[in-house]
């Protein structure tokens, strides 16, 4: 008896009799013409085969285990210190992640630094949508172009076979987007996915370490598209490092100290008045060989009403400032007059609140965006630069007389102040500089600072600060 073939559908199918393909009638010339189709009866086979390929595809085995239910919204509790402002970022991640996987309309575009939980959300989208059946495609980018490039010579498979898989899979989630070797041809492939699944209106879920400003321009101006695409910026500290913040090193604000300085406790000196302050004072100069020399010089000054007054006026503006940060403040006084518990004072206020805030000296400010182009800094400087100028609130301690950095310094420092101020941003500054020698040194700036409806400026004059005998009277809390 001769073999026969399997029957690949149905035996009682209607319309292929159990073979499986049916002959489409269509004209001589179409697409169709003589060409074999899947049955109907198929359906749920050919379905599944593809669900099965797309999760053989995926290696989701792996990271089965992320899901919603594990993921903790409230931040790494090993952390040393996580706003609430880095703790928000998490929960509306979360709730933006339950929501597409619910409803798998639009995209989702999680950014973040290394380790916050964007892989973590993302493949709880992927696992949730498999048990439910969709077929779903969760791949690093650099696996999917590897994918691509071995499909030349993969013997199962076209190399269009399998671009069109990804192009039109039910659910692609694309991890690590910005991590691949960026040559012309990635960059391509890339931007076909994308454009085919835009215009298509695919779900996709697309997780990077970029910011917006680093993603190749056709790319990022589908992205931008506030009406299809949710954008959630994850600024929660690296889960896998919980001991730094997300700014490790920057921010004064988590330092133990800093931490306790707050409007409470900051003392006015109401019962100094008349009481004579002995200071030592250090001034360069150059010698007649053009050397620097430093001389110690004592000053004698008594505090004064008009001291007390000044001061007051610092603490009120500084407590306004904080109740709701608008525009900039300038806080301009002598070493140890007060100036940086005030700014850390606001700082502490506004993070209590829910918000964030950086407080950060200058030249460790500048310092901290040099390291970026160490060989090994795993952050770009186009990244630091981006948290800086575009955080909620700012607080720039002691800002020096320029001349003092490089060049480079002072031009970077420019950049994120101009940013700042045309963006609306709030920002605090300190300096050791009188109003004469800052308007010198920073004569651009000083001009926009005068323009009162944006900027207020307080002189702390009095004498520096001594420390108090225990039991001396602070001020009252402001609220």
């Amino acid at each position: 008896m001769d073999n026969v073939a399997p029957l690949l559908g149905k035996p009682d199918c209607p319309y292929c009799g159990g073979v499986g393909f049916l002959r489409v009638d269509v004209p001589v010339g179409h697409q169709k013409f003589g060409r074999l189709e899947p049955c109907v009866c198929r359906a749920n086979e050919i379905a599944e085969n593809a669900r099965q390929r797309l999760y053989e595809m995926s290696n989701l085995e792996r990271l089965s285990h992320l899901t919603f239910a594990n993921f903790n919204s409230s931040g790494n509790p090993k952390a040393e210190f996580v706003s609430p402002q880095e703790v928000a970022s998490l929960r509306d991640a979360l709730d933006a992640s339950e929501h597409f996987a619910k409803t798998l309309t639009g995209w989702l575009l999680l950014e973040g630094s290394y380790g916050c939980g964007k892989t973590h959300l993302a493949a709880a989208i992927a696992n949730e949508c498999v048990q439910r059946g969709v077929p779903t495609l969760f791949i690093t980018v650099p696996d999917l172009l590897d994918s691509l490039r071995f499909a030349y010579a993969d013997p199962e498979t076209t190399f269009e076979e399998r671009f069109e898989t990804i192009r039109t899979a039910d659910l692609l989630v694309m991890d690590d987007f910005g991590t691949q070797n960026a040559t012309p041809w990635a960059q391509e492939k890339l931007f076909q996915i994308i454009n085919a699944r835009y215009i298509n209106k695919l779900p996709t879920v697309i997780t990077t370490n970029l910011i917006l400003d680093e993603v190749e321009s056709r790319i990022r101006s589908r992205l931008q598209d506030a009406e299809f695409v949710k954008y959630i910026r994850i600024t929660a500290p690296d889960f896998r490092r919980p001991t730094e913040t997300s700014n490790p090193g920057i921010s004064m604000l988590s330092l133990s100290h800093i931490k306790d300085l707050s409007f409470g406790n900051f003392e006015t000196r109401d019962d100094e008045v008349g009481k004579e302050i002995v200071t030592t004072i250090t001034k360069e100069r150059q010698d007649r060989y053009g050397r620097p020399v430093k001389d110690k010089e004592i000053v004698r000054e008594k505090v004064t009403v008009q001291h007390i007054k000044r001061l007051h006026e610092a603490l009120d503006a500084a407590v306004h400032f904080a109740e709701g940060p608008n525009g900039w403040l300038v806080i301009l006084g002598g070493s140890h007059s007060g100036k940086t518990h005030l700014a850390a004072a606001v700082g502490n206020y506004r993070l209590l609140l829910g918000g964030q805030a950086i407080l950060a000296e200058v030249s460790t400010l500048l310092d901290y965006l040099k390291a970026t182009f160490r060989p090994n800094s795993d952050v770009t400087f186009d990244r630091r630069s981006y948290e800086i100028r575009t955080t909620p609130l700012l607080m720039l301690d002691d800002l020096k007389e320029s001349g003092i950095s490089s060049v480079w310094a002072e031009d970077k420092l420019h950049q994120i102040l101009n940013h700042r101020y045309y963006a609306s941003l709030p920002t605090v500054i300190t300096s050791t500089l009188d109003p004469e020698s800052f308007a010198k040194s920073y004569p651009s700036l000083w001009n926009k600072l005068l323009d009162t409806s944006k900027c207020q400026i307080c002189v702390i004059d009095m004498p520096p600060y001594r420390k108090s005998a225990k039991g001396k009277k602070a001020a009252a809390k402001k609220k």
